[in-house]
């Protein structure tokens, strides 16, 4: 059974700036903001929702299928998930222009200010979704926006169960979208605050859109996870981390860990209790893609 995973692939610049931007941001002076940090470390990590999450389900032990697409600087990128065993059939080369690239600075209080090239990624939507009997499941992760508008269409008809997981693109769509975005998944995952503007552009509580699929999951970092299925909610212990290193890709270790339970037909709340394991485990390590999971020491 593999995961087919929608989403970005990108390269990830990440910088630590060694103060905390609220001492630097002057609140009354934003309309003339002008600012610069002293980011003393810098590194360049594979990252991008789609890969990462590809990263952490086949580190599990599960199958990740994603399906992103990667500019003319990307071919070291696909080398590197086919020496994980990570097939790449549907990873698509644009020549004309840049893998997608992120610049992430964080502070001494692991606050995060990003800044986002799309690059190939604006052309993901030419890839479309067709039935195979190998994929059942699927994951509608930050994209194009129109990737992820067609996917999710795509998924239903194909008749492929799928986890909407708006993550940092929640905000290119409207209430009508989101509703409908709903309407099309059989999961849906965000954290705190994408839950908290979820319920506000749709005008359905937590407990409301938890009805209207089999499950909404709520991450909330060290406090755990909400799972939410039929208006009830269960509050899912966090896992402590040996170190708090770096957050980047942490969101999508858990959603690695979630979509391995979906996998082999865990219950929600087990599948987030390895999901808060993955995401425990993955911030003690700098970079997205740069840990190890003993899968069965994880219960896998």
């Amino acid at each position: 059974m593999a995961t087919l995973i929608c989403g970005s692939l990108a390269f990830d610049t990440i910088m630590n700036f060694e103060g905390r931007f609220a001492e630097q941001i002057l609140p009354d002076q934003l309309h003339i903001l002008n600012v610069s940090f002293l980011v003393p470390t810098l590194r360049r990590d594979f990252g991008g929702c789609a890969g990462n999450i590809a990263y952490a389900l086949k580190a599990l032990g599960g199958t990740p299928l994603p399906m992103a697409t990667v500019g003319n600087d990307g071919a070291g990128y696909l080398a590197r998930l086919r020496e994980l065993g990570i097939d790449t059939r549907h990873v698509r080369e644009i020549g004309d222009t840049y893998t997608a690239q992120a610049l992430i600075m964080t502070d001494r209080d692991n606050n995060q200010i990003t800044a986002f090239h799309p690059g190939a990624m604006m052309q993901a939507h030419v890839t479309r979704i067709e039935p195979h009997p190998d994929v059942k499941l699927g994951i509608i992760s930050p994209d194009g926006r129109d990737a992820m508008l067609e996917h999710a269409e795509q998924f239903k008809a194909a008749g492929v169960p799928f986890v909407f997981d708006p993550g940092q693109g929640l905000p290119m769509f409207d209430g009508k979208d989101l509703a409908h975005f709903v309407e099309l998944a059989s999961w849906v995952t965000v954290n705190d605050y994408e839950g908290k503007m979820l319920c506000e552009r749709t005008g359905w509580s937590a407990a409301e859109i938890s009805r209207k699929v089999r499950g909404l999951v709520i991450t909330l970092g060290h406090e755990g996870s909400e799972v939410w299925v039929d208006g009830s909610k269960t509050l899912v212990p966090p896992v402590q981390a040996a170190a708090v290193v770096d957050p980047t890709g942490c969101g999508d270790a858990y959603r690695g860990g979630l979509l391995y339970g979906l996998e082999r037909g865990w219950s929600l709340e087990r599948s987030a209790e390895l999901g808060n394991r993955m995401g425990s485990h993955k911030i003690a390590h700098r970079g997205p893609q740069n840990y190890t999971v003993s899968p069965a020491a994880f219960g896998a």
